[in-house]
C-alpha cells in the first residue's frame, strides 16, 4: 500500500500540479477530502483552492525532495519554484520567481487522498520577494 500511494503523490505533484492536470483530482482525492492547512473541506473546495493558487502563482513546480510512507500516510518536503503574478495574502504581486519550501502529510483512504496537512515558508517566500524584512 505505501508505494502506491508513493505512487499517487508523485503523480500529485508531479502531473496535477506541475503539470496543470486538475482532472486528476477526481480519481486521486476523495469527494470529503479534509484539507487542515486550507481549512477546507471536499473536493471542489480543494479545486477551486488550486485554481486561486495557479491564478497567483501561474507558472508553480513541485519537487519532492523526500517522500516517506508508512500504513496510510505518505509525508512529502517539497520544494516550490514560482512567480508571483497575483495578490498573496494582501501583498501586490512582486512579479518575481521565488524558491520556498514545503511539507505535506497525505492520508489514504480507498485508495485516494482523503485529507491533507502543509506548512509552507510562507514567510521565508515574502522575505524573499521583498514584502517583509526580519528583524
Amino acid at each position: 500500500m505505501s508505494e502506491r500511494n508513493k505512487a499517487t503523490i508523485r503523480r500529485f505533484y508531479d502531473e496535477l500540479v506541475n503539470q496543470r492536470k486538475i482532472e486528476l483530482a477526481d480519481e486521486m482525492i476523495l469527494e470529503d477530502f479534509d484539507d487542515h492547512a486550507a481549512r477546507g473541506t471536499g473536493l471542489e473546495n480543494f479545486k477551486t483552492l488550486y485554481a486561486i493558487m495557479v491564478r497567483i502563482f501561474p507558472d508553480i513546480q513541485a519537487r519532492i525532495e523526500d517522500l516517506i510512507a508508512e500504513d496510510d500516510k505518505v509525508v512529502a518536503r517539497v520544494e516550490f519554484t514560482a512567480t508571483q503574478a497575483g495578490s498573496f495574502r494582501g501583498f501586490s504581486p512582486a512579479n518575481r520567481c521565488v524558491t520556498f519550501s514545503g511539507v505535506d502529510i497525505f492520508r489514504f483512504k480507498n485508495n485516494r487522498i482523503a485529507e491533507r496537512w502543509a506548512q509552507r515558508d510562507f514567510l521565508g517566500m515574502l522575505e524573499k520577494l521583498g514584502h517583509v524584512k526580519r528583524r
